[in-house]
């Protein structure tokens, strides 16, 4: 049986091939000779094979060359060829370059469509087309979203992969010892939030997540997720609420691009951090270290931060090192006391875990671009991360059709 269904596929895509050929080659089909400019010469009917769905086609078009040698085929443009593929089968490459690694999307392309395609063609279909998609989505027209939306969330976060040892030279790993082995992608998504589920709980719109990455500064991505927001309806939006870890940069593009929201650092977080406080004050009792950290979390959840530091600042160690430590700790807490009051949060309905973003991460981008093996350069991670961000925001199909748009 397996035998017979590879057979008859074989035959029809032959089929498909020969009536596509013979469709593409049609003078009706291709409409009226154009003239050449001035200083032009015209070559009829010179031959190019075409990758399609259904495999090769022979296909015949005009050839233009001026008089300074630049080239110009009509037909290949109006028909949207990318080097040498069909637009269908470029649509099929660039997916496929989004959700595996090329080598094994090379496989899948010919176990589900029976196309050969080289990984190296993917790789190549990526670097072509993922710029333009990303100049067609820059350009597209913000989304006009009247309706009000009762929250919208904005998260940011960071995660390293790896990278070519020439994209991290004199880049210092990131605990400070010997050169980097990868570059941070900051990774954005912007969701909303309607109504709460049937606990009363806070629950995320469906399919209302989109993201955005960058391999670029922090400055270039605030601009990125700024655009993003106001896209997705940040004017119309009652409550901006921002998300995330306690890395520096994360709140600096939350201050510059986001004053008006509500910050909110990720309790997870903060629950680690009460645990490291808790280890520099009572390393010597491990079991009160673990209690301690526990009364400490729930007492966080009850917007009781100040008690927690008060009693902190009382059992700091003489020794320096572990009171080092603390006070390290503490500072910490100080300065995202603010981004702390958990159970004011809650009060208001609104997640106080950036795990949307950090889910992302992995999601996203670990499971594209952190594989073994994978060493990247920074312009070809960014570009398998742009069609990645817009598959998984399920705008892939309309870029793509915009890009097609703009380039006929």
């Amino acid at each position: 049986m397996d035998f017979l269904e590879s057979a008859l596929r074989s035959a029809l895509l032959k089929d498909g091939a020969h009536l596509l050929e013979d469709l593409l080659n049609d003078p009706l089909y291709q409409g009226q000779e154009q003239d050449a400019l001035p200083g032009e010469k015209c070559y009829r009917d010179r031959a190019k094979t075409v990758e399609t769905l259904f495999g090769e086609v022979r296909l015949l078009r005009d050839y233009y060359v001026a008089q300074d040698g630049s080239s110009r085929v009509p037909l290949d443009k109006s028909l949207g060829l990318i080097e040498g593929y069909s637009p269908g089968l470029a649509k099929m490459m660039a997916r496929i370059a989004a959700q595996d690694s090329f080598e094994e999307g090379s496989k899948d392309l010919l176990a589900y469509a029976g196309v050969r395609v080289g990984p190296k063609a993917i790789a190549r279909m990526a670097k072509l087309v993922a710029p333009q998609m990303q100049a067609a989505h820059a350009a597209a027209k913000q989304e006009q979203n009247t309706a009000a939306i009762p929250v919208m969330y904005i998260e940011g976060d960071g995660t390293g992969v790896p990278v070519r040892k020439s994209e991290a030279r004199g880049r210092k790993a990131k605990n400070g010892e010997g050169e980097a082995k990868t570059r941070e992608v900051k990774l954005g998504c912007v969701f909303t939030q309607t109504s709460p589920d049937s606990e009363g709980k806070p629950q995320r719109d469906h399919n209302s997540t989109t993201y955005v990455g960058t391999l670029q500064c922090s400055e270039d991505f605030g601009t990125l997720l700024r655009r993003e927001a106001f896209a997705r309806g940040f004017a119309s939006a009652q409550k901006i609420v921002y998300l995330g870890d306690g890395a520096a940069w994360v709140w600096e593009v939350a201050r510059i691009n986001f004053p008006q929201a509500i910050c909110i650092l990720d309790f997870y977080h903060a629950g680690e951090h009460l645990s490291m406080l808790a280890e520099a004050l009572y390393s010597a009792d491990a079991p009160r270290v673990q209690s301690q950290a526990k009364i400490w979390r729930a007492m966080l959840l009850e917007d009781r931060l100040q008690e927690v530091l008060s009693q902190a600042r009382e059992d700091l160690p003489d020794i320096p090192g572990p009171r080092d430590a603390a006070e390290k700790q503490i500072a910490y807490f100080e300065t995202n006391s603010s981004r702390m009051t958990y159970a004011t949060f809650r009060s208001q309905g609104l997640f106080i875990g950036s795990g949307v973003v950090e889910a992302g991460c992995k999601t996203v981008v670990g499971k594209r671009l952190k594989n073994s093996g994978m060493f990247w350069s920074v312009k070809g991670a960014q570009n398998v991360l742009d069609l990645r961000t817009f598959l998984l925001s399920n705008r892939f199909d309309d870029l793509w059709l915009a890009r097609d748009q703009k380039a006929a």
